[in-house]
C-alpha cells in the first residue's frame, strides 16, 4: 500500500529541500546548484533568498561570482530570469528552449511574420556580442536592417532564439546598472562551463525533485514550463519512490531525499519576492494558505515579500528606508500567536543587519490586513 503524505509532511519535506528548515553551511555555487537557481528578474532581491538559507551569507561574495562569470542571470524555467551556475546555464537552456519560444506568441510573433528566424538571430547575436546592449538599443539596430518592423518584437525575437545573459554591473550587490545583454556563448566562451553538455529531461526532473520534491507530474511541469512529464516519470519510476497526497494524487520522490517528521519545528522566514518556494508547484497548498489567497494579490503583478510562520504563508513584509532610519512593516494575514511575533521580531533584527546595515534607527511594526469580507 502506498504511503500517504499529509500537507504538513509535504511542507516540511519541501522546506528541507529548499534549505529553509535551518540555515546551512554550504558554498554559494553549491547552494545555487542545489536550488536549480533562484528566480531573479529583479536586480538584487534574490540575494536575500540565499541570506534566508545559508549561514554567514556574504552578498559581496555572490556578487564576485556574478562578475567572475561563475553564476549568470538568464531566462530559463517558465521563461523567467533565473540566477544559475554557469554550468547549469549551458546545460539547461537548450532543454527549456521550447518554453522560451512559446513566449514569442501573440503580438511579438505576429509582428515577425515573413522574416527569417536564422537571419534575425544571427544579426542580433552579432550586435550583442560586439558589446552588451539593452533591448531598446538592440531593437533600434535591428530595425535598420528590417525597417518598418516593430523594434520591441525584433529584440524579443533575439531574446527568444539566442540565449542572452544580463551582464554586470546589473545585479551586483550595492551597485546599479542598465539591463545590458550579451550572448551566453560570448560571456562564457572562455570558461570550463562552455563545454558542459546539454542536460537530459530525465536529469532535469531528478534535479527538480532534489530541490522541490515530493511532487506530482503537474508540479514538475509547472516549475519547468515543459510538458509530457508523465512519460518521463514513468520512465524514472524504478529509480524513485512514490506516495499519495491527501487528494490521492501520485507523488514522486528520490528514495533517500529528506522527508522530516511533520512535527519538525519550522523557523520563521522572510522570503524575497519571486521566491521559487511559492512558484514551483501546481498545487501550492503545501506552503500557501487560504488567508494568502484571500488577499487577491495581482496574478501578473509584482509579488509581495512573504513571511513564513510554521512553514506557511502568514503575511507580507517590507523595509522602508529614510536617510539613516529603516522601518520593517509586517502585515500578518491573521492574528499571530505572541510567540510567533517574538520570533519574527528576532529574525527581523537579523534581517536589518543584512538589508539595512547602515540604518542607525530601526523600527518593527505589525499592521494586519483588513478582515476578510
Amino acid at each position: 500500500m502506498t504511503d500517504v503524505l499529509s500537507r504538513r509532511a509535504l511542507n516540511r519535506a519541501t522546506l528541507a529541500r529548499q534549505l529553509l528548515l535551518r540555515r546551512h553551511e554550504m558554498p554559494l555555487v553549491d547552494a545555487v546548484e542545489h536550488l536549480v537557481g533562484l528566480q531573479a528578474q529583479t536586480p538584487q532581491s534574490w540575494y536575500q533568498g540565499l541570506w534566508s538559507r545559508l549561514t554567514g551569507f556574504q552578498p559581496e561574495r555572490l556578487a564576485e561570482l556574478l562578475t567572475d562569470r561563475q553564476v549568470v542571470r538568464i531566462a530559463l524555467m517558465r521563461s523567467t530570469i533565473h540566477l544559475v551556475t554557469a554550468a547549469d546555464c549551458v546545460a539547461i537552456r537548450p532543454l527549456v528552449q521550447p518554453v522560451i519560444e512559446r513566449s514569442m506568441g501573440g503580438n511579438f510573433g505576429r509582428n515577425l511574420v515573413g522574416l527569417d528566424r536564422d537571419e534575425i538571430a544571427a544579426a542580433g547575436k552579432k550586435h550583442v556580442d560586439e558589446q552588451p546592449r539593452t533591448f531598446s538599443e538592440l531593437g533600434r539596430l535591428l530595425a535598420e536592417q528590417w525597417p518598418g518592423r516593430d523594434q520591441a518584437s525584433l529584440a524579443q525575437a533575439v531574446r527568444t532564439w539566442v540565449p542572452l545573459v544580463q551582464v554586470p554591473p546589473r545585479g551586483v550587490w550595492g551597485k546599479s546598472g542598465r539591463a545590458l545583454h550579451t550572448s551566453a556563448d560570448a560571456w562564457l566562451g572562455g570558461t570550463a562551463a562552455s563545454e558542459v553538455p546539454p542536460m537530459t529531461v530525465d536529469e532535469l526532473v531528478m534535479r527538480y525533485l532534489t530541490a522541490f520534491g515530493p511532487a506530482t507530474v503537474m508540479d514538475a511541469q509547472t516549475w519547468s514550463g515543459l510538458t509530457r512529464f508523465t512519460e518521463v516519470l514513468d520512465r524514472l519510476r524504478p529509480r524513485l519512490r512514490t506516495f499519495r497526497d491527501e487528494s490521492d494524487r501520485e507523488l514522486f520522490d528520490l528514495p533517500d531525499a529528506p522527508r522530516p517528521d511533520p512535527d519538525t519545528p519550522a523557523p520563521v522566514r522572510f522570503l524575497y519576492d519571486y521566491d521559487n518556494l511559492l512558484l514551483s508547484h501546481a498545487d501550492r497548498s503545501r506552503v500557501i494558505t487560504d488567508a494568502y489567497r484571500w488577499q487577491q494579490f495581482p496574478a501578473d503583478g509584482v509579488m509581495p515579500q512573504i513571511v513564513l510562520v510554521d512553514g506557511m504563508t502568514a503575511g507580507t513584509w517590507k523595509i522602508n528606508r529614510s536617510r539613516a532610519s529603516a522601518t520593517l512593516t509586517i502585515r500578518p494575514f491573521t492574528r499571530l500567536a505572541q510567540a510567533a511575533m517574538v520570533e519574527l521580531a528576532e529574525e527581523a533584527e537579523r534581517l536589518f543587519e543584512f538589508a539595512a546595515a547602515g540604518a542607525t534607527t530601526r523600527d518593527i511594526q505589525f499592521r494586519p490586513y483588513p478582515s476578510r469580507g
